[in-house]
């Protein structure tokens, strides 16, 4: 099935002057701030066809992920959005902070500009930070986003604005919404999150988010697992995609038809289950105890030389006897905690299980009984096929014998006329022959 790579093959020619902005062109935007910029050393305002030149000699590796070199590629040399001016590059990572972040804002044209936020990278202080979201209802990321938002509104007055990011970057993009202030909201056409996480309750019954909300809309794929975690209120759509599990967090694996997502009515049951498993876990654990997993967990990946996730997993023969290593000098304490926390999400896990096959097993006994039903009810349909035939046949035979009486009847009638004709003939010839004498 088609992606969005696709259909900038099929629709970059029309520019959007000639076909309006859809929710297409809106992924792919959310998806341009993925791109690394600082390795071209980009600055200033450039158009997205000269950016694209730029990388024109990079390869797939290059990038974060596979699929984000034919995009820039195809949208630099497309009519759509090559003349696009690119503006207010930042890309802010402190380690120490547990903070990864970065942003781009992209002008439609003079009056409005989509605002991109960059989700997860390969780093683990991306990772990390995302997993902070567990317990911390502002992790910094988000606290940078608000602040980026804030300083494109007073740098473009009077604009109107799309915001949009695909998986953390979803998450910040609701976020500064959320927190931008009536003014800024009052500006908003819509903001997009594409598979990210949602929020803690307290943050999705408050007036911010409610004030917001009309403008917000998610979308996440069948199988999702990130787009699950916390809570939404807002609109979502299921995206169809053709990948499994986890890899449906990858927007290339997400099918297209003309200039819309294609739609599912439904989640698939892996999603379901984590969703569920997830929300028990949580409901189980207080926000410290989460805390000193993840921070631990982070810690014993941080014992490493890896950088990145591709790091760790290309060299895991070397790193996993360190973490080993690691987890032993840990102490006492955040050993505990840290057995405490796997034993949590397995229990929860489990119990989930355990409610699915309940439901299984209830839905094979309902289809069952419909099943025998359905069989039941056929055969009835048979016999009463049956039954018509047979009618049919007993007619078509009456129809038979009551022509054939019919024609029997009329062929007496007509001897019987051809026989009153024959004497009527014969006394007319004998008056013939004996004329009355005078």
């Amino acid at each position: 099935m088609a992606n969005i790579n696709d259909y900038i093959k099929w629709r970059g020619d029309l520019s959007f002057d000639n076909s309006e902005f859809n929710e297409v062109d809106d992924l792919i935007l959310a998806r341009f701030s993925y791109l690394p910029f600082y390795k071209i050393g980009f600055k200033g305002v450039k158009t997205i066809k000269a950016i694209s030149e730029k990388f024109k000699d990079y390869k797939d590796e290059d990038f974060n992920y596979l699929g984000d070199r034919e995009m820039i590629t195809g949208i630099g040399n497309s009519d759509r959005f090559g003349k696009l001016k690119v503006s207010d590059y930042v890309i802010n990572n402190v380690k120490e902070n547990e903070q990864q972040f970065s942003a781009i804002t992209i002008h439609l044209n003079e009056k409005e500009l989509y605002v991109s936020f960059i989700g997860t990278d390969a780093t683990l202080v991306g990772w990390k930070e995302d997993f902070n979201l567990s317990f911390m209802s502002d992790i910094p990321a988000q606290l940078e986003a608000l602040k980026y938002l804030r300083k494109i509104c007073d740098k473009y007055p009077g604009t109107k604005l799309r915001i949009g990011g695909h998986s953390k970057g979803g998450n910040l993009a609701v976020y500064s919404s959320i927190y931008a202030g009536k003014k800024i909201q009052n500006r908003i056409i819509s903001t997009s999150n594409y598979d990210g996480p949602g929020f803690f309750r307290e943050i999705i019954e408050s007036d911010e988010y409610q004030r917001v909300k009309s403008k917000l809309v998610t979308y996440i794929p069948q199988g999702s697992i990130v787009g699950r975690m916390l809570e939404h209120e807002e609109e979502y759509y299921v995206v169809e995609s053709d990948a499994k599990g986890m890899h449906q967090h990858d927007i290339y694996s997400w099918h297209v038809m003309g200039k819309e997502l294609i739609k599912l009515d439904h989640l698939d049951e892996h999603s379901e289950f984590f969703n569920d498993t997830l929300n028990e876990y949580l409901k189980n654990t207080t926000p410290e105890e989460r805390k000193i997993f993840v921070d631990n967990v982070y810690k014993l990946l941080d014992a490493t030389d890896a950088v990145t996730t591709h790091d760790f997993k290309n060299e895991w023969n070397k790193n996993i006897p360190v973490v080993m290593k690691s987890y032993k000098e840990l102490n006492d304490e955040d050993k505990k905690a840290l057995s405490f926390i796997i034993k949590e999400f397995g229990k929860a896990a489990i119990d989930t299980y355990k409610e699915f096959k309940i439901i299984n097993n209830e839905d094979n006994f309902i289809n069952k009984i419909k099943r025998k039903t359905e069989n039941e009810v056929n055969k009835i349909k048979k016999e009463v096929n049956k039954t018509k035939k047979k009618v049919a046949k007993v007619k078509k035979e009456a129809n038979k014998t009551k022509k054939e009486t019919k024609n029997t009847k009329t062929k007496k009638e007509v001897k019987k006329t051809n026989n009153k004709k024959d004497v009527k003939n014969t006394k007319t010839k004998k008056d013939v022959k004996k004329p009355k004498r005078k």
